[in-house]
């Protein structure tokens, strides 16, 4: 059976790399760069599947978690609910976390084969949870904890942008300033201010400090 797919990532040069993988088995019949589109194109076109970035431009700041939400409700022309793949290049819990929360049926990150995304694409459409390996742990983990614990971070996680948390991420992980700067494509003094801006936010001193509180609340 043939799955119908729309593609969302901001990434035009992304969207073509993944169209070119794809086997027959998958019909890609619509693409968005952001959250507002991807919400009109989903509406349109009722897809079985969304392969859904979840850093995305647009919408209240929440990247595809945004989208997910705008989407509640709308159903295939089988009756069959739109159901939502993230895919990302992140493996961080939050994104992960928040995706999930919000209504995905699964998350796999980039590195994914193209047997293997086309896989978990039937395997969405067929109303299966699909998690990249490591990643189901987060989840667990997650909706194992109290939910005084689950909003705690969340209220913490809310005070940032959605791309001071990719720079937090990283710092926490001991990137440099320059590494942050190449993998986000941003200049080394937009990281400085964002670097400034998550300490500040968190209250924090440091990225010493920034890091133990990233691998606290198992964000790492």
């Amino acid at each position: 059976m043939t799955a119908n797919v729309v593609l969302v990532d901001d990434h035009r040069m992304f969207r073509s790399g993944v169209k070119a993988e794809l086997d027959d088995s998958v019909t890609v019949v619509g693409e968005a760069p952001d959250v507002d589109v991807a919400i009109k194109v989903i509406r349109e076109t009722r897809p079985d599947v969304v392969l859904l970035d979840v850093h995305l431009p647009g919408g209240n700041g929440n990247g595809g978690s945004d989208v997910v939400v705008g989407c509640a409700g709308v159903q295939t022309e089988a009756g069959e609910p739109v159901r939502f793949l993230a895919l990302s290049v992140s493996d961080a819990a939050e994104d992960v976390i928040a995706v999930i929360r919000a209504g995905a049926r699964g998350y796999v990150t980039k590195t994914i084969s193209p047997t293997d995304l086309i896989s978990a694409i039937h395997r969405v459409k067929d109303g299966d949870a699909v998690f990249s390996p490591r990643l189901a742990g987060f989840v667990l983990d997650a909706f194992g904890a109290t939910a005084g614990e689950i909003a705690e971070v969340d209220e913490e996680l809310d005070r940032l942008s959605a791309r001071e948390r990719e720079v937090m991420r990283l710092i926490a992980r001991g990137y440099q300033y320059k590494e942050v700067a190449k993998e986000l494509f941003i200049s080394v003094k937009t990281v400085e201010t964002h670097v400034s801006s998550v300490l500040r936010k968190l209250q924090l001193s440091s990225r010493h400090e920034l890091t133990s509180w990233a691998m606290a609340r198992r964000l790492l």
